[in-house]
């Protein structure tokens, strides 16, 4: 038996972090992408999503960001938004408080210093967080994002990701995909299956400012 929070996280876990988004805002969707960018993803995802019309969250690593600064440049010139996966995709249940803050904050600079944005957003790596995030992501000014749908498309396989697709899409969730090695032979096609699931379910989807806001 598939147990659904595998997918989707379950509402009382959702409630207990209340200050924590899980959900869009709006009645629409929104997708994310973690883990870039990625010269073997980042540049089909960004084409796909300009055919299609989306704009999406880009939660990215400092580390790659720094190898590949042009790809991190056109998530930003094609109107997404970029966001902190930490520095290195860092458990920060190994970190300490100290610990936390430096490598946020760290890419926080890095990402304002070379598009001269405010980085609002962060997403913790393997969705795992400790207690006091909450109130290290207030003092940087940052809100942490989660989701409502896991696409489990780093497994490579399509039939996952329709799967979940099938059964845990919401009119008002927050998808998450992969932009990195591990999802390249699939991404395109589960970005092209979830937009005909949405279009096939009367959904649509939002941009970053409709679902965060």
């Amino acid at each position: 038996m598939i147990k659904s929070y595998k997918y989707t996280p379950p509402q009382i876990f959702r409630k207990m972090f209340a200050d924590f988004i899980w959900e869009s805002k709006t009645q629409k969707i929104l997708l994310t992408f973690d883990d870039g960018p990625n010269p073997q993803t980042t540049p089909k995802i960004l084409q796909e999503l300009e055919k299609q019309k989306i704009k999406a969250v880009f939660f990215c690593v400092g580390e790659n960001v720094r190898k590949y600064e042009t790809l991190a440049k056109e998530i930003i010139v094609q109107g997404h938004t970029i966001a902190n996966h930490t520095l290195n995709h860092a458990k920060i249940t190994r970190l300490n408080r100290n610990e936390i803050k430096k490598n946020l904050g760290e890419v926080n600079e890095l990402l304002e210093g070379l598009f001269g944005l405010p980085v609002n957003y962060f997403r913790p790596p393997y969705g795992r967080f400790t207690i006091g995030l909450s109130k290290i992501l207030s003092e940087l000014g940052m809100q942490n994002v989660m989701w409502s749908l896991l696409t489990y498309d780093y497994k490579n396989d399509i039939n996952i990701v329709k799967f979940a697709l099938n059964n845990y899409l919401r009119n008002n969730s927050i998808i998450v995909f992969h932009d990195s090695k591990k999802s390249g032979d699939i991404i395109i096609d589960s970005i092209r299956f979830t937009i005909d699931k949405i279009k096939e379910k009367g959904y649509s989807i939002g941009t970053p400012a409709e679902c965060l806001k």
